[in-house]
């Protein structure tokens, strides 16, 4: 390090400045931030939650606030709109923050609220993607994937590249945040990200195919009792290499689907009993 030109300093040229404040550019400047921040909370009575140290709750009597943070984009909710005002007033009269109102888009996430329920889709997210690999006006399917590939796949101009196919992978990955129907496909397709093959290529231009025609679905959010439930299941030696099987579950908080996973085990399962077993534990860990 040395120090800017023009601004050297004659009688101690080799000194060199020190940051007092984390700045934009600096790899510890997110994490700087979201210390002060989450400190500041704490002082005002918050608490991290256990499972997810971005959820930040206050409960005061019957009051409940919930505060979201990631890096300097901030959800707040809660039962009581009053409380809630307090926390804002006294956070803007720390922080630079403007109140934008009611949640309407979030991190790409769409938030609708309707009469009786609200709406969390991806549709422009999605429609970027379907347009990033001119597949805007393609024709739509009604499955995401298949059992059986044909026997002669041809090459994809555009996904055979394995620089594009590993882009459009991953951003496939962010949108099963509100699209578990594409979970299982998404994580088949992840699976190859070093070295894909044209069947992997015709997986995930099916994909694509199948999201251009569900474009609009999305999460909804339910109201109703608050009870947990959780359903598992597995396949037996799914993937035709390893001769792993594959687990999923899903976890629902009254009618409102809050969590879901599709994972290939770690090892392999000798009998359909076993392999369902892992996901039943799986399941059973992810709910407690």
């Amino acid at each position: 390090m040395v120090q800017p030109r023009g601004f050297t300093d004659k009688d101690h040229p080799n000194h060199v400045c020190r940051l007092l404040k984390s700045i934009y550019g600096l790899r510890q400047a997110p994490r700087q931030w979201y210390t002060t921040f989450t400190n500041h909370l704490l002082k005002l009575g918050f608490e991290y939650n256990k499972a997810d140290p971005s959820l930040l709750t206050l409960c005061r009597g019957k009051i409940r606030i919930f505060l979201l943070v990631y890096v300097d984009d901030i959800l707040v909710t809660g039962n009581d709109n009053n409380a809630i005002s307090s926390v804002l007033s006294e956070l803007q009269s720390t922080f630079n923050m403007k109140d934008l109102g009611p949640a309407h888009h979030f991190l790409g996430i769409k938030i609708q609220k309707q009469s009786n329920k609200y709406f969390l889709s991806q549709s422009s997210y999605a429609e970027s993607i379907l347009s990033s690999v001119n597949l805007t006006n393609c024709n739509s399917l009604s499955n995401p994937s298949c059992t059986k590939l044909p026997e002669q796949v041809l090459d994809d101009v555009v996904l055979s590249d394995p620089t594009t196919y590993r882009r459009v992978t991953g951003s496939l990955q962010y949108l099963t945040l509100t699209r578990p129907d594409i979970a299982h496909a998404v994580n088949v397709l992840s699976q190859h990200l070093h070295d894909p093959t044209p069947q992997h290529t015709y997986l995930l231009k099916r994909l694509l195919r199948y999201i251009k025609g569900s474009v609009k679905l999305g999460l909804p959010i339910l109201p109703g009792p608050l009870t947990l439930s959780t359903y598992s299941d597995a396949d037996w030696a799914g993937d035709p290499n390893t001769r792993k099987s594959t687990t999923g579950h899903c976890t629902f908080l009254g009618n409102t689907l809050i969590s879901w996973t599709v994972k290939k085990q770690n090892t392999v399962s000798r009998s359909s009993t076993e392999s369902e077993y892992r996901a039943l534990a799986a399941a059973t860990a992810n709910t407690i």
